[in-house]
């Protein structure tokens, strides 16, 4: 028999939006690779009629608690109605079009006992689009996270990810709700500069996409849409993207005030 992995103090909170295989995949990796936890909230941003039906017949096979609203209100309002149903001491997010891979529960494991050894530690992060450029190893291939002005570059901003990550459950309580309303990426960055500005700290895992894989299917694709100067590869765009950044994120760190 494979080993069963008990996390009863972590509630696995999954966002979802009109992609029911998607949701049903994440959760069947999940019991296959025998991980328990002491809660599963699955938030829905008001899926189609279709998609929430089968989402609502998983709960058959999965136990989970459904958390949805009547329309579409967006990512920010999705996290935060998920997190506020939260009633365990920590929290695994995890957006629906990503899969643990076999290595998950052991590197969960360690990441909960770093969090208990730890309390000024707000998350540990499992996986990102690039390695983060400014780490201080604690373990072998996991490291704290250091974001100082002065470093070079402006890839030190991005402390904060919503991809998968472990955190303490009253993280809203310190650095404020997602701000509702606003479009994915608008959503993502005003809780990186929060947490920047509140001086969060975070554990990083080295192998940034060794632990998670993200699929998106034909059948089921990204319903986040990108924009012509955030995608462009074109020399002369990503070059003045590049000096955008560097300036806003410079800029929104001493005197963003978030709403």
């Amino acid at each position: 028999m494979n080993e069963q992995f008990l996390f009863p103090d972590v509630t696995l909170l999954i966002t979802v939006y009109n992609r029911n295989r998607s949701l049903k995949r994440l959760l069947q990796v999940f019991q296959e690779l025998n991980c328990h936890f002491g809660d599963i909230v699955v938030s829905d941003d008001g899926s189609r009629p279709e998609h929430l039906q089968k989402i609502k017949d998983l709960q058959s096979k999965y136990t989970f608690r459904l958390i949805t609203t009547p329309k579409n209100k967006g990512l920010g309002n999705n996290i935060n109605k998920g997190q506020d149903s939260v009633n365990t001491p920590y929290t695994l997010y995890v957006q629906e079009d990503f899969v643990p891979k076999d290595i998950f529960p052991s590197k969960l494991k360690e990441a909960l006992q770093y969090m208990n050894e730890r309390s000024d530690l707000d998350m540990v992060r499992f996986y990102s689009y690039f390695k983060y450029p400014y780490l201080k190893p604690i373990a072998p291939g996991l490291s704290e996270m250091e974001f100082k002005t002065m470093h070079p570059g402006y890839k030190k901003y991005y402390l904060y990810s919503d991809h998968p990550h472990l955190r303490r459950s009253n993280f809203l309580e310190k650095y404020g709700r997602y701000t509702e309303g606003k479009n994915v990426d608008v959503t993502e960055y005003l809780m990186m500069i929060s947490f920047l500005q509140k001086k969060g700290k975070a554990l990083y895992y080295e192998d940034h996409k060794g632990i998670f894989d993200q699929l998106n299917s034909a059948d089921e694709p990204s319903t986040t849409k990108r924009n012509f100067w955030r995608e462009s590869n074109n020399i002369f765009i990503t070059t003045l993207r590049h000096a955008y950044r560097h300036i806003k994120f410079r800029f929104d760190y001493f005197f963003l005030k978030k709403k």
